[in-house]
């Protein structure tokens, strides 16, 4: 068999040229950066308190019912409605959900009764408006994005900020910070 060498320093030369564009405009360069740890983000917990406090001042109890969650506890959530009874409560398994980064937090609120309420119509302030949404707009206001404003699978309870990461970055920093550490 005979290899014509230009055509194939050709191709190899053209894959090493997109194999840098990738490298040098798909992924970050300060990945190394990001600091991750097993807690959330301390933004977040600012926001988080801030959200608590303002919505207290317009008579709302809001509490936190998950903030950072575990691999494990990603997946035991997954499986609810799957392999577990219940229905299914998030499409993210263990290392999809900003949870796992401490980017997230899910919320309730606190009936008159003094319950965990997860009903979007509930009005214990009695100003004609929902408490559910005054506190989503209250969370916007703070610079979450809330998981009701998702296209796909809608996550009412849930509220995050990104820092302009995507979920692949936050993965491969993950992949990166668990390679040193070994």
């Amino acid at each position: 068999m005979k290899v014509n060498w230009v055509k194939a320093c050709l191709i190899i030369g053209f894959f090493g040229l997109l194999l840098g564009f990738m490298l040098k405009h798909l992924l970050p360069h300060d990945l190394d950066k990001i600091k991750l740890t097993d807690e959330l983000h301390p933004i977040v917990a600012e926001k988080k308190e801030k959200l608590i406090q303002q919505a207290n001042e317009k008579g709302i109890v809001v509490i936190i019912t998950a903030g950072f969650r575990t691999l494990e506890e990603q997946n035991d959530l997954y499986e609810k409605g799957r392999l577990k009874s219940g229905s299914i409560v998030t499409n993210a398994k263990g290392g999809e959900s900003l949870h796992n980064f401490g980017l997230a937090i899910d919320f309730a609120l606190l009936n008159k009764q003094g319950e965990a309420i997860w009903n979007m119509e509930y009005d214990g302030n009695d100003n004609g408006e929902s408490d559910w949404m005054e506190v989503v707009s209250i969370a916007k206001d703070l610079g979450f994005e809330w998981g009701g404003d998702w296209s796909g699978f809608k996550d009412y309870p849930h509220l995050q900020m990104t820092f302009g990461w995507s979920l692949r970055e936050l993965q491969q920093v993950k992949s990166l910070q668990n390679s040193k550490s070994e």
